[in-house]
């Protein structure tokens, strides 16, 4: 097995999306004197983002990025929760500040220090451009390239998208390994010859168990955290 590029999911794997949203929501609720379940609207709201995402671009070149796509989301949470007070000021600081100022989990930045001495380290995403070089400078992260769906013009899941990543890279997909704690997303990668590493993220949706606690039986790493993927990663590498 020879890996010479690690890709990672970005919005949920390497950034705290639930803290950074839930935060802002509840910031923004209580200056209008507002009480709500916050962490479960946050959900919501990521759930909502993802389902307009995935898959974008199928037939046509994908129409929106996942900018557009948190604003889009974020106006329908508005009305159905009766959010009516929240001002444009407010929006924004939900769905482009919240987002493009997110925190990394703390286990990543050292362990992709380590992962670079070996491997090209890629941030392969469905967050747009802008986002990635936003939160890069925020947590002082160095990738190697980033690659977003938004210049591909489609969406994970689609096979298109993992294969274009390869041929970005100018790799083989099976010498390409997705980095994610989602298992749609290596699934789809791994259905495309990437190899596949998941990552525990216990608490990426807050109070409630994320959606894909159970690793697929067929991936290639399993690891608690970053800092037991490092040490299985270096092993392989040496």
């Amino acid at each position: 097995m020879t890996i010479k590029a690690l890709t990672f999911d970005t919005g949920g794997t390497i950034l705290d999306w639930h803290t950074g949203f839930k935060t802002a929501f509840k910031r923004i609720g209580e200056a209008h004197g507002i009480k709500q379940d916050w962490g479960s609207i946050t959900n919501e709201y990521r759930r909502r983002t993802l389902n307009l995402m995935l898959n974008h671009g199928e037939h046509t070149s994908a129409t929106k990025n996942f900018d557009d796509v948190h604003a889009e989301a974020l106006n329908e949470l508005i009305e159905e929760h009766h959010l009516t007070k929240f001002t444009e000021n407010d929006k924004q600081s939900i769905a482009w500040d919240a987002l493009h100022s997110l925190e990394c989990w703390p286990d990543f930045p050292s362990a992709l220090t380590k992962f670079k001495k070996h491997f090209i380290c890629v941030s392969f995403t469905l967050l747009s451009y802008r986002a990635i070089i936003d939160t890069a400078r925020k947590n002082g992260l160095t990738w190697d390239a980033v690659i977003s769906c938004e210049g591909i013009g489609k969406y994970k899941i689609l096979p298109e998208v993992y294969l274009t990543c390869a041929k970005y890279l100018q790799l083989a997909p099976e010498e390409c390994c997705m980095v994610a704690s989602h298992n749609f997303d290596l699934d789809a990668a791994k259905q495309c010859g990437f190899k596949t590493a998941f990552v525990c993220r216990p608490e990426e949706w807050g109070h409630e168990d994320p959606p894909h606690k159970t690793p697929s039986a067929h991936h290639d790493f399993v690891a608690d955290d970053f800092n037991d993927l490092v040490v299985q990663i270096e092993s392989f590498a040496n």
